[in-house]
């Protein structure tokens, strides 16, 4: 089964296009109604909907590190990676890994 993605407001928007391009299911903060949410009410949203949260908010790292639950997380240091690098980590990722090898999971890009 694909992995379904959620970006939160951090993220490039062009990010969400270039895999809505590839037939990847992704939703964003904005779209989601999560704007101004906490990143644990982001968390528990992607947890509900079975979605990889994709940030480059190091904030994720730490509410993951004390074992709060959540559909997995990929990160990325903002300003390292170009826009395509992105999509094409995100990819692979969807191609490699099930929607249960990443629960609990954090993955660095």
């Amino acid at each position: 089964m694909a992995l379904r993605f959620h970006l939160d407001e951090h993220v490039d928007p062009a990010i969400a296009v270039g895999l809505r391009r590839r037939a990847i299911d992704v939703t964003t903060t904005l779209e989601a109604g999560l704007g101004g949410a906490t990143d644990e009410q982001q968390l528990a949203h992607c947890v509900q909907q079975r979605r990889v949260m994709f940030t480059q908010d190091e904030d994720f790292l730490s509410i993951a590190a004390v074992g709060a639950a959540h559909a997995g997380i990929l990160y990325n240091k903002q300003g390292t990676k170009t826009i395509g690098q992105i999509l094409e980590h995100l990819v692979l990722m969807d191609l490699c890994l099930s929607e249960a090898e990443m629960r609990g999971h954090v993955e660095f890009l």
